[in-house]
């Protein structure tokens, strides 16, 4: 039975490519190695995929964050133009 790849090539640009070849590998290692080192493999690659994930995450939030602090520098902005036209206003009468 030949053994298959690891993943296939779509999931190239998820795992940084050492580890794919990594994977390649130990699937083409001899059965008694193999089964020693696969279950390591697939937490390590586990680990990579939960890192991209909550860093995408983390980069989503950031993203979020500076069109939030935009928004409020712009609303800050008019509240303070508001506040001195009323200010003059109230000097003129």
């Amino acid at each position: 039975m030949t053994p298959k790849a690891r993943f296939p090539e779509t999931d190239e640009d998820e795992i940084p490519r050492e580890l794919a070849e990594l994977g390649n590998r130990i699937a083409d290692a001899p059965d008694s190695v193999r089964a020693d080192l696969e279950l390591s493999y697939e937490r390590v690659v586990d680990s990579v995929r939960r890192r991209r994930r909550i860093l995408s995450l983390v980069q989503e939030a950031l993203s979020q964050l500076r069109l939030d602090i935009k928004y409020l520098m712009f609303d800050l902005e008019v509240t303070r133009q508001e506040r001195d036209e009323l200010k003059q206003q109230r000097e003129d009468i």
